[in-house]
Parts: C-alpha cells; sequence; structure tokens
C-alpha cells in the first residue's frame, strides 16, 4: 500500500478505536497538523474505500476501518510490552487470589482492559467484565447485545472448540472470524496445563494494549 495511504489509515485507525466515532478529514488535518487539504484526505479516504478499508456509514459523514482494516493491523502489529504496574497489578492478584489464581488473573485483566477477560482451565471457567463490555458503543445495538449474550450462555461449548484449536502464540479472531458473533474480537492464548487466557471486546477494541496486557498476566501465570 501507499505509504500516505497507510499512515492514513493508521491515523483513522486510532481515533476510531479511541472515540467509536466515524473520523473526517478536517478533523485530521486539524488534529495532526497534515501539510495536505481536507479534499485530499477525502480523496485518499476514497481510495481506501477502494481497497476495502475504510467505510462511509452515512453520506456527509467521516469514515470508519472495516474488519479488513483491523485484520492487517492485527498482522502488522508489534509486540509491546506493558507497563510494569500492570504486572505488579497481575503479580498482587494472584497473590490475594491464592487458591484461585486464574479466576484473579480473569479480574484484573478485565480491570486493565476495561474489556471482558475469559480464563478457563482443566475444572474451572471464569468469565468476567460483561457489564464493561457491554458498556461498549458496539452494544447500544440491542440485537448485538441479545447475540452476544446469548453466545455466552454456551460458553462452555465455545472455550472447548477454541482448545482445540492448536497454537503456540497468541491468536486474534475478530468479525466473521470470532466464535462470539462478528461484532466482536478476541484474544486468546494458552497458559499452563491448557489454560485458556482471553480478552473480550468489540471489533474496535484496542488489540495492541489487550495483547500486551495478556502477555503479561501469561508470563505471571507461568512464573
Amino acid at each position: 500500500m501507499d505509504p500516505r495511504l497507510q499512515q492514513l489509515l493508521r491515523l483513522v485507525l486510532q481515533e476510531y478505536v479511541a472515540s467509536a466515532e466515524p473520523v473526517g478529514s478536517q478533523y485530521l488535518v486539524d488534529r495532526y497538523t497534515l501539510e495536505v487539504s481536507p479534499a485530499t484526505v477525502r480523496n485518499w479516504f476514497a481510495e481506501l474505500d477502494e481497497l476495502g478499508f475504510l467505510e462511509q456509514p452515512h453520506t456527509s459523514g467521516g469514515r470508519i476501518p472495516t474488519e479488513a482494516a483491523f485484520k492487517q493491523f492485527v498482522d502488522e502489529m508489534l509486540p509491546k510490552p506493558a507497563p510494569k504496574r500492570a504486572r505488579d497489578r497481575f503479580e498482587a492478584a494472584v497473590k490475594a487470589g491464592d487458591e484461585h489464581k486464574l479466576r484473579a488473573i480473569a479480574g484484573e485483566l478485565a480491570n486493565l482492559t476495561g474489556l471482558a477477560s475469559i480464563v478457563a482451565g482443566e475444572d474451572e471457567t471464569y468469565f468476567t467484565g460483561l457489564s464493561q463490555l457491554l458498556a461498549q458503543p458496539e452494544f447500544r445495538n440491542w440485537e448485538k447485545a441479545i447475540h452476544l449474550t446469548a453466545l455466552l450462555e454456551h460458553l462452555d461449548e465455545t472455550l472447548s472448540g477454541l482448545k482445540k484449536i492448536s497454537f503456540d502464540e497468541p491468536i486474534v479472531l475478530l468479525g466473521e472470524d470470532c466464535p462470539f458473533g462478528p461484532a466482536c474480537g478476541v484474544i486468546v492464548t494458552k497458559g499452563p496445563n491448557n489454560t485458556l487466557i482471553g480478552v473480550l471486546g468489540p471489533v474496535r477494541m484496542d488489540y495492541q494494549q489487550a495483547m500486551s496486557h495478556l502477555v503479561s498476566a501469561l508470563e505471571v501465570l507461568n512464573a
């Protein structure tokens, strides 16, 4: 992809993840002091539309990233360590949880990401952060909220399917590939004793931040 389009797409992704609102050309020019006119940005938007990375939900509004844009971002995402305070919080949570380490990790993972978290061991499964997840703007649409909660009622079946997937590194399943529905994205990894640990959010989640916290949680569990 042309570097100018790639940079513009990154800016749109960044702004959309933060606001959940369509991103306009004038806003980007002002926010990032771009040395081009809003009309030029709109022309670049049109090119990204044709490539399938942006869409215009309203005729007179800005653009939002497509599922393809998020998938490309995830594919190109570089590992980023979580802040030390995050690891400290995981370690403190595990110590406080004592015999319930998985429950403690799930709770702290949800708190740090502001999303939902899932931890499934051999005999226990914890899902927490549903209220945080449903508070995301995407789930103001009651049909999406009902669809998600219906899938969560069969959480054990979904997690059983995920456990059968062979992977050594954290994987991201989003949109049409996500077992929790096309409005969602999930990052999952495997811990000790085939424990499954995951972060569940809307497609619009901050994947890099969530991945960093997930890897930090895994390191603490493995310690």
